[in-house]
């Protein structure tokens, strides 16, 4: 089992939705997707788990590398909507990771509005995998 991810650029945040399950077999392509992030934007980058079905203790360190990777070149890594299970990101030496109830409440922290779905808006820009539904693919 694995992951899909759409990367939306909205105002100055970033936001990777990641959808599936993060497990050790979706590690690989999370690192992949956070990549595709690094090179393709700027300011926090928002990880909105609201289609995730769950984690193991893999796909949290995966995020714990992806804070780390971000915060290298002077970016913030924050989660919206943790999965039910309530576990989080495990403590180490990396950066702070701030949780959020939701996206709509992250992009409120960063006076984004959000006002519907990235791929509904005009002049946003966006990248996703081949199985995310909906527009264009990214090449993963």
């Amino acid at each position: 089992m694995t992951i899909d991810w759409r990367y939306t650029i909205e105002q100055d945040c970033g936001i990777l939705a990641v959808a599936g399950y993060l497990g050790p077999d979706a590690v690989h392509r999370f690192a992949g997707a956070v990549g595709w992030v690094l090179a393709r934007g700027t300011g926090p980058v928002i990880v909105d788990l609201s289609e995730l079905r769950g984690w193991s203790a893999e796909g949290q360190q995966a995020i714990a590398q992806a804070a780390v990777r971000l915060a290298v070149v002077g970016r913030r890594l924050e989660l919206a909507a943790i999965p039910a299970d309530g576990s989080l990101v495990p403590a180490g030496d990396g950066p702070d990771i701030p949780v959020h109830a939701d996206l709509a409440a992250a992009l409120t922290a960063h006076g984004a509005h959000g006002g519907g779905h990235p791929e509904h808006v005009a002049g946003r820009h966006e990248w996703r995998t081949t199985g995310w539904s909906g527009g264009e693919s990214a090449s993963d």
